[in-house]
């Protein structure tokens, strides 16, 4: 009996251990199968997070690139770009501004198209037709165009005409055949140029070699017939005051609007009393020759000269460099180009020269001294008479005009030029009033051989 009860209570403990091993299995079981749940429930937020961070993280890597790019490649939408098109246009005839027009079109109506071809995949003979059409759109603005001599009159303010002037090509080898170079005829004048009839036989039957330019008072709306060589040669002109220097920018402004036709080389800038002492040939070859620009400078101690200097101009203009002379100059396109393209020394002059300074007299003595002393000549050929004393110099009327004072003003000089001794040390003079018109218009054809 009480080995049958061992035998029972054995068996009873084995299964009661089986059954807890079971019991035990399956909680194992369970527990691996809650933390394999969880495992792959982070693993299933993990991966959708990463998922998200990249997208997100894609399109400023895209941007970033974006903006780099445009540092190499200028934007066509940036604000900058819009005068340079509106000036270049206004240098274009009004079918050439048309032109210009069909072929942005064109260009547009072609890039959408092609658009379309590349989701549509056309034959072949789609995409030779697409490029017919860009072809007939493209109307071709060529080197031509862009060389021909612009209007006088635009819209451009002087802060984008000097601008657009100071562009120099890097490249010196001309891609087309050498024009000829012209001479620029700059009229500074408060009206009408007085003794323009005198001008226009000085310029007939020489119209490919000279480029005339008039800047005068913006009131003055005087009508100039279409016959005569000064019509529509008006440039936009601002007020301008003796001794101020509304002057120099008036003279900047003649420059600029010169320094657009790249056929001029030489630059004269003369008044409304000024007159020709020579025929025209005799000028260009004089000034197209010369080794030297004319501006006249010279060291003047006393009131007139150092008296008008001030300290408060030092560092950049000290008074041993501080030189006169006359406004009136004749002038090749280097130094042309460097006069508009100054922000050292005319800044300083506006700030500190007033009207009692006469600027006029002094910035450009001053500058060229400075700076191109050595291409210089340190005298204009424009002749005047200051003997007589007073703020302006003398003036001439019809009894004043006769054959032997004509033939002084040509040949009563003494000078260098080209490193030989001349007696031609003057082409032009001044001041000539409009009553001495008559006289000269009869000495002309005989003394300075015009036509």
């Amino acid at each position: 009996m009480k080995n049958n009860n061992k035998e029972q209570q054995g068996k009873g403990a084995a299964s009661y251990l089986k059954l807890f091993s079971a019991q035990l299995d399956l909680l194992n079981l369970f527990s691996h199968a809650l933390v394999f749940g969880i495992g792959l429930l982070i693993g299933v937020t993990l991966t959708f997070f990463v998922k998200n961070f990249s997208l997100i993280n894609f399109p400023i890597q895209k941007f970033s690139f974006s903006s780099n790019s445009l540092m190499i490649k200028p934007p066509t939408s940036l604000s900058p770009s819009h005068p340079i098109i509106s000036n270049i246009s206004l240098l274009t005839s009004n079918n050439q501004t048309k032109n210009e027009s069909q072929y942005l079109e064109g260009l547009v109506v072609s890039d959408s198209r092609l658009r379309h071809h590349d989701k549509t995949k056309p034959s072949s003979s789609d995409s030779s037709s697409i490029n017919r059409k860009r072809v007939m759109n493209f109307n071709r603005v060529g080197l031509r165009e862009f060389l021909k001599p612009p209007m006088a009159m635009h819209d451009m303010s002087d802060e984008e005409l000097l601008w657009r002037a100071s562009m120099v090509p890097m490249v010196h080898k001309l891609p087309f055949k050498q024009t000829t170079a012209k001479v620029a005829f700059m009229f500074l004048t408060k009206g009408p140029v007085l003794l323009a009839p005198l001008w226009e036989r000085f310029f007939k039957g020489n119209e490919r070699l000279y480029s005339i330019y008039v800047h005068s008072n913006p009131s003055f709306n005087e009508t100039v017939p279409e016959s005569s060589v000064f019509h529509g040669r008006n440039i936009p002109s601002q007020e301008v005051r003796w001794g101020e220097n509304s002057m120099i920018e008036a003279e900047r402004r003649l420059l600029a609007n010169a320094l657009l036709d790249f056929s001029n080389q030489r630059f004269v800038l003369v008044s409304e009393s000024c007159i020709p002492l020579f025929n025209f040939s005799t000028i260009y070859t004089y000034l197209m020759n010369s080794t030297k620009t004319f501006v006249e400078a010279y060291d003047l101690p006393g009131e007139v000269g150092r008296g008008r200097y001030t300290p408060h101009m030092r560092p950049h203009i000290r008074l041993s460099q501080w030189r006169k002379g006359s406004q009136w100059f004749q002038i090749d396109r280097y130094l042309a180009l460097q006069i508009i393209s100054d922000h050292q020394y005319f800044p300083v002059f506006k700030k500190y020269c007033n009207p009692s300074c006469s600027c006029d007299e002094h910035y450009l003595p001053t500058f060229v001294s400075i700076k191109f002393w050595k291409r210089n000549s340190n005298r204009t050929l424009t002749w005047v008479d200051w003997s007589r004393g007073g703020p302006h110099p003398s003036r001439y009327f019809r009894t004043d005009v006769t054959i032997e004072f004509l033939n002084k003003l040509r040949y009563g000089s003494s000078c260098e030029y080209n490193g030989r001794t001349t007696n031609i040390c003057h082409l032009f003079a001044r001041k000539f009033t409009p009553h001495a018109l008559d006289r000269l218009l009869r000495f002309a054809p005989k003394i300075m051989q015009f036509n």
